[in-house]
């Protein structure tokens, strides 16, 4: 079990973000800035006590009583081991936390639920579902699938973990959610939170989290519609992409449609933009997604492919959560935290591709792409290009959507009313009384 808080962390994989906010990256480091963190694995470390969640109150909302409490140590959520078997979406632990006024009075629950990664392999996810006071629309409450985007790979860092879920925009948007009557599932994704390394920017594992949350949000609250859609922000637009494209696993639901708000991709071109841009800021989620990578293929070890130098530097930075690791990355150059050939960055760029982007298979469904035109993380012309692409390989329902002078933070308040819009037109609630908002970044 890892024991971040108190012991040395030890390089290999996850994702993250969060307050006050540090500007996060310029367009060398792009679609990673804002789609990217890693974790780091502390060894041999005994953990402390196991307590209930943050926040924890025993009540009758329970789906069953073999379903237990969520429990954490060292901000690491406590998994069985071995892990028993359990279908996608199937709960492994579950906590009501109440309303809470942070998110619209909704109902809060941390839950602890199966999911499947891109070896197939039968992994836990933690996660958080929101269900809105009040009786339900006839059908019931709709649901929105909520992708994060970097909070930082450490277990702490995990949105579940947090009041605000992440980021105090996070916070608004989910709010937002929940004023038009959307019930909301929000993943942590695989090891941020969890046991393991997070395999950050990994697309069929985020994916497959972002589906399965959904299913075990219903086995909570069954005033639940069968209809859901996929929403991202960064690194979870990413995840909403791939999610689209893993709908099918789950039997019996209703993907109504896909909205990625400034979604990472072109990550074969990250490390080199990195290292080009010669800004220490940026290292952090070049260093997260090289852990992200190694979670997933342990071919990629940090230490033999970074250096001793390096690789220690790493180890830090992907102990702490996001803006942390400004600090640690001040006194170093881009060049000396990722001392790579010509050839390894050529390797790993194409295995970061392979598993990442968003664009190399069509999305059969409508799917509306959300950009701020003054992005400085993920550039619009990116974006663009995933449209582009995703319409070549013969997704026509794709609609892009970019906001002029809009950072990659503000265009969230911005766009949220024609997000909602777009919900509407495709089964979800309408969109009536809907105001944009000033994004609180933090």
């Amino acid at each position: 079990m890892r024991n971040r808080s108190r012991c040395q962390a030890v390089a290999r994989t996850t994702i993250a973000s969060g307050p006050p906010r540090p500007r996060r990256a310029t367009k060398a480091l792009v679609a990673v800035g804002t789609a990217a963190a890693l974790a780091v694995a502390a060894g041999g470390c005994s953990s402390g006590a196991s307590t209930p969640a943050p926040g924890a109150t025993r009540s009758s909302g329970h789906p069953s009583a073999a379903t237990p409490d969520v429990r954490v140590t060292d901000h690491t959520y406590q998994v069985p081991r071995p892990l028993p078997p359990g279908a996608p979406g199937a709960l492994i632990a579950a906590t009501d936390h109440g309303p809470d006024r942070l998110v619209g009075s909704a109902r809060r629950w941390t839950v602890l639920y199966h999911s499947v990664n891109a070896h197939h392999a039968d992994v836990p996810v933690s996660g958080t579902v929101l269900v809105p006071q009040g009786t339900p629309p006839p059908g019931g409450w709709p649901v929105v699938s909520w992708g994060h985007g970097t909070t930082g790979v450490a277990d702490s860092c995990a949105p579940s973990q947090t009041p605000n879920l992440g980021f105090n925009e996070y916070a608004q948007e989910l709010r937002a959610f929940v004023r038009a009557g959307y019930a909301v599932a929000a993943s942590d994704y695989p090891g941020l939170g969890t046991p393991g390394m997070h395999t950050y920017l990994v697309g069929a594992d985020e994916g497959n989290a972002v589906v399965d949350i959904v299913t075990a949000a219903r086995q909570l609250a069954p005033t639940l519609a069968p209809t859901w859609f996929a929403v991202g922000h960064s690194q979870g637009g990413q995840a909403a992409l791939f999610a689209a494209n893993a709908a099918h696993r789950s039997a019996g639901l209703h993907l109504g449609g896909t909205v990625a708000i400034a979604p990472a991709s072109h990550l074969e071109s990250m490390l080199p933009g990195v290292i080009a841009s010669h800004q220490s800021s940026e290292l952090s989620f070049a260093l997260y997604s090289l852990a992200g990578l190694s979670a997933t293929d342990p071919s990629v070890n940090l230490r033999s492919l970074l250096g001793a130098s390096a690789a220690r530097t790493a180890a830090r930075v992907l102990a702490q959560c996001l803006k942390a690791g400004y600090t640690t990355l001040s006194d170093v150059t881009t060049e000396q935290t990722l001392p790579l050939s010509g050839e390894q960055l050529r390797r790993v760029g194409s295995e970061m591709g392979a598993y990442g982007d968003p664009d190399r298979t069509a999305i059969h469904g409508p799917v509306l792409v959300i950009q701020g035109g003054a992005d400085q993380d993920v550039p619009p012309q990116w974006t663009s290009a995933v449209v582009h692409n995703l319409r070549s390989l013969g997704s026509p329902a794709v609609v892009e959507r970019t906001y002029p002078g809009l950072d990659h933070d503000q265009v969230l308040g911005q766009s949220v009313c024609d997000l909602l819009t777009f919900l509407g037109s495709h089964g979800g609630r309408s969109a009536a009384n809907c105001a944009p908002f000033q994004t609180g970044v933090g």
